[in-house]
């Protein structure tokens, strides 16, 4: 691990970027997106914004920079939503289709267009009554910013009555301009309270959102980097993808946490602009 001061990046021919805590937070962006963003073009520096955050869809994320002064095409966002709609799609048999969310349009967009169909509050198969077929085959929780009872009963019944449970991730927090307000994790915490099982989770730290990633740039685990902002989640998934990292200190963890953890990123950095002067003398 290296801080900025000594940083001497090399073999770089892609990038994958987390954004919240990275490039902006909440809707405030960070000092130096527009410049980073235009080193990368300039250098024609391939780049994939892959993000835990299944809130938003592919397309409000692309607005979301717009209105940053930053243009990016639909090829160049991937969130976990998509992953996990992605992972699902390659493995659920075509009669095990019935989803019930806990997750907002940037979740329920993917599913629906991989095929999968979205079932309401209180479906539930109830064997005992004659009533099958009405619950879900898969449980799929993401951040949700409209959760309610409800919502946490259907998916309890669900899970409880056999449906399968995945997470698009287990982010315990999200950074916001406010601060760090509760994430994914806290209800899927509830959830596995309720019904004893734990989730299959498709975001960082497990690979394969970075595998995904690798995929659509088409580059390899060793001319690739990861910046992100999580020890937890982006620099540990790096670690388990088998890529190089670099930790910017504007989101959640902080240079001293990393004392705490037995793994470590590749390279520490204040800030995006500290990545793009790094960028620059590499390039």
């Amino acid at each position: 691990m290296t801080t900025n001061e000594t940083v001497a990046l090399n073999n770089i021919g892609g990038l994958i970027i987390d954004m919240d805590g990275v490039l902006w937070h909440g809707k405030q962006p960070l000092p130096g997106l527009q410049a980073f963003f235009e080193l990368l073009r300039a250098k024609q520096l391939p780049f994939i914004l892959a993000t835990n955050n299944a809130s938003l869809t592919q397309q409000q994320y692309i607005e979301k920079l717009a209105d940053m002064g930053v243009t990016v095409s639909a090829e160049e966002v991937l969130t976990s939503s998509m992953a996990t709609a992605t992972y699902l799609k390659d493995r659920q048999p075509a009669d095990k289709k019935r989803v019930f969310v806990i997750g907002e349009d940037g979740l329920k967009q993917p599913l629906e267009q991989a095929g999968f169909e979205l079932t309401s509050l209180y479906q539930v198969n109830q064997p005992d009554k004659g009533i099958t077929g009405e619950g879900a085959d898969i449980v799929v929780s993401g951040l949700d910013r409209t959760l309610s009872w409800d919502k946490l009963a259907t998916a309890t019944l669900n899970i409880r009555a056999g449906a399968a449970f995945y997470a698009t991730n287990a982010d315990t927090t999200l950074p916001t301009e406010l601060g760090e307000v509760i994430g994914n994790g806290g209800t899927l915490a509830a959830l596995e309270a309720a019904t004893g099982i734990k989730p299959t989770c498709i975001g960082k730290p497990e690979p394969i959102l970075y595998q995904q990633a690798l995929k659509i740039l088409g580059t390899e685990e060793d001319n690739t980097i990861a910046i992100g902002d999580r020890l937890n989640t982006d620099i540990l998934g790096a670690v388990n993808a088998g890529i190089r990292s670099i930790m910017v200190l504007t989101g959640v963890s902080s240079e001293a946490d990393i004392k705490d953890v037995d793994y470590q990123p590749t390279w520490v950095m204040q800030d995006l602009e500290n990545v793009t002067q790094a960028l620059q003398q590499a390039l």
